[in-house]
């Protein structure tokens, strides 16, 4: 009984309160409805008197007419105890009931009648300095084909509003008092009859909130109790059986999501981050705690991405759209979203799966690049190739020496055509994995190399009476493929005598330093300019296009070398200034 009195006790005074606070709450809801319903009403009449104004002032606002629209202001004032105002949209008044307009403010800042002239009913409930007590204004506009050509207001005073609400909240309140006190009796008397059954299922229920799913009430003697107890120990079953469900399938999917190379993120309807796996973090350059419930533009300032989140949010078709991220460097993100449903089959947000496809778009860009140079480079000794054919087969020429000259022509084409095909072909070896792999390299001397690049050159070097001056120690030796870097040094030396003067130098130098051999091909020629340099060693790029073709170059002699030198683990550079001559250097690891 002792426990029993002190569990009543503990009971009796909240039961209590929550009476009391409902008694309050219904009290005040009771008076605010009943407020609410006065001042609407209230409204809608100062409305109703505002339109019977609007009714005699029109006429006299097209022209404006001030003395007859405040005259007209205070004759409707008098008869109906109503204050009429009339403002223009730039908030000069030009009709009062009470007051002179010229002597009265700008209403323009007016809440009232701001809210009109932007083309709605205005209203407000504000002491007025000028009667001293507090008024109602309900300010409409006085539209002409959507214009709007001014705006009256009407005010009366709040005075009886307030008095006739205070007594009926005083009303409401005795009643809610007496209501109160009944209340309170009856929640002792049923305290005093469900203290005891529950004193014991609160015990029992102790071991749920602890987590102790496996534990079971003891029915109650009432059938009541008996009924709730079982009913309890039924939930903490299920609830013991879905929770490890829960579990077990947030730890699948958080496998899945950890072990995802693409990016995944979920938004819910208002672009905020739900979730997020490691793989998106990384791409986004966060913490993925840290962006929990962040928006979107909080993490990543990207207006794309902002705008297909916000599309996909929108839609519930999947969206798929490439954006560049620019962090840390230019990243292409190909993004594909789909519609986050709830049971209902709501849309609650949407799930955004991210690849980063950088590489894969710049090789793509790439391969249409390649395909385009190719295409253009072989149409064109094609196209020469079949007008001589034509010509020939049409029998339009006169002499053998002028068919001899077309022949000459022809096989000029098919040596370029040749050519070409070699050149992509060596490059396509040099650049498939296969072949990497399958490079033979062997310990030298570079002079070697030198020597047999400088024979196979020689001629071309003759016609143009062009030195070359070869600088490299008979002991300097490294490890490559001589074939390959034999023809890297050629393209070099070629390049150099066709762009060179003739009766100039070319310096054909190597050394070595402590990481690497340096193998240089340095000419007094023309020169590079320096924008040019970047994309020097891109597949058919030429400073000189028309020159280049003259002096039978295919466009693929630097990128053979830059091929050729990264397939040993290095690289080549190139210095040069326009009118002054051109220095490369193929960089090969030191071994």
């Amino acid at each position: 009984m002792k426990n029993s009195k002190k569990l009543i006790w503990q009971i009796f005074p909240s039961f209590l309160l929550i009476t009391l606070l409902s008694v309050l709450a219904v009290s005040w809801y009771a008076s605010s409805s009943m407020r609410h319903f006065f001042l609407d009403q209230t409204a809608v009449d100062l409305n109703a008197r505002a339109i019977l104004l609007e009714n005699q002032v029109i006429t006299h606002l097209l022209p404006l007419d001030p003395p007859s629209v405040d005259s007209i202001c205070k004759a409707m004032g008098s008869k109906s105890a109503t204050r009429f105002s009339v403002i223009l949209p730039s908030g000069r008044v030009v009709g009062d009931s009470r007051e002179t307009p010229d002597l009265m403010d700008n209403h323009a800042s007016r809440p009232e009648i701001a809210t009109a002239l932007g083309g709605e009913n205005g209203r407000s409930i504000r002491y007025s300095n000028t009667l001293l007590q507090s008024m109602m204004y309900v300010a409409r506009p006085i539209k002409e084909n959507e214009n709007i050509l001014a705006v009256i207001r009407a005010a009366i005073p709040t005075t009886f509003i307030e008095r006739e609400l205070k007594s009926i909240q005083f009303k409401i309140g005795l009643g809610g008092l007496l209501i109160a006190l009944l209340a309170a009796g009856i929640s002792l008397l049923i305290s005093r009859r469900i203290t005891r059954p529950i004193v014991a299922m609160t015990q029992s229920a102790g071991h749920f909130a602890d987590g102790d799913f496996n534990h079971r009430l003891v029915a109650p003697d009432s059938e009541e109790m008996a009924g709730l107890a079982e009913a309890l120990n039924q939930m903490a079953a299920q609830l013991d059986s879905r929770i490890n469900t829960i579990i077990n399938q947030r730890n699948e999917f958080e496998t899945v999501l950890s072990s995802m190379q693409e990016g995944v993120v979920a938004f819910d309807n208002k672009e905020r981050i739900i979730s997020m796996n490691q793989a998106a973090a990384v791409i986004f350059e966060c913490d993925p705690a840290q962006c929990q419930d962040k928006n979107i533009q909080e993490v990543v300032r990207n207006l794309p991405l902002q705008q297909f989140i916000r599309h996909a949010i929108s839609g519930r078709e999947p969206e798929q759209e490439d954006i560049v991220l620019y962090q840390n460097g230019e990243k292409i993100l190909n993004l594909k979203s789909s519609p986050l449903l709830d049971a209902g089959k709501d849309q609650i947000g949407t799930l955004v799966v991210i690849n980063e496809v950088t590489q894969l778009r710049r090789l793509e860009n790439m391969r249409k690049d390649f395909v385009a140079n190719v295409s253009h480079e072989i149409k064109t000794p094609l196209t020469a190739i079949k007008g001589f054919v034509e010509t020939l087969h049409q029998g339009s020429v006169d002499t053998p020496e002028e068919a001899e000259r077309f022949l000459g022509i022809i096989q000029k084409h098919v040596d370029r055509l040749s050519s070409i095909i070699d050149d992509l072909l060596s490059l396509s070896r040099i650049e498939q994995e296969d072949e990497r792999q399958s490079i033979e390299f062997e310990t030298k001397p570079i002079i070697d190399i030198f020597k047999s690049a400088m024979q196979i050159c020689r001629s071309k070097a003759d016609e143009k009476n062009i030195d070359i001056q070869i600088a490299c120690g008979e002991p300097l030796e490294s490890s490559f493929d001589p074939s390959l870097l034999e023809q890297a040094v050629v393209n070099l030396l070629d390049n150099a005598i066709k762009y060179s003067e003739p009766d100039s130098a070319i310096h054909l130098t190597a050394d070595l330093s402590d990481s690497e051999v340096r193998i240089t091909v340095e000419d007094q020629g023309i020169g590079i300019a320096k924008k040019h340099l970047p994309r020097l060693f891109e597949r058919f790029y030429r400073v000189d296009k028309a020159r280049s073709r003259k002096l039978g170059g295919t466009g693929l002699g630097l990128a053979i070398v830059k091929h050729i030198a990264q397939a040993h683990g290095g690289q080549v550079t190139v210095k040069s200034t326009a009118g002054e001559g051109s220095t490369f250097t193929i960089h090969l690891p030191k071994g």
